[in-house]
């Protein structure tokens, strides 16, 4: 005859942990997808602070060289 303390408790347990196991699994895979649209939204605002820093050096460049006329 069939071990019914095994049906009655270890299965149902056993159950619960793989389902749980299968859930958290699912929310791990979405934390993974914001972690990696917040690693694109940050280098895309590298991108425009690099472009940023690229126009004010040569903005830098060029008020030195009005400095440097202004000086003579």
């Amino acid at each position: 005859m069939l071990n019914q303390p095994f049906f009655q408790v270890a299965l149902p347990i056993m159950f619960t942990v793989l389902i749980a196991a299968w859930l958290n699994s699912k929310g791990i895979d979405g934390v993974h997808k914001r972690l990696d649209d917040f690693a694109s939204r940050l280098g895309r605002i590298e991108d425009k602070l690099t472009a940023i820093e690229t126009r004010l050096t040569g903005v830098e460049k060029k008020v030195d060289a009005l400095e440097l006329k202004a000086w003579r």
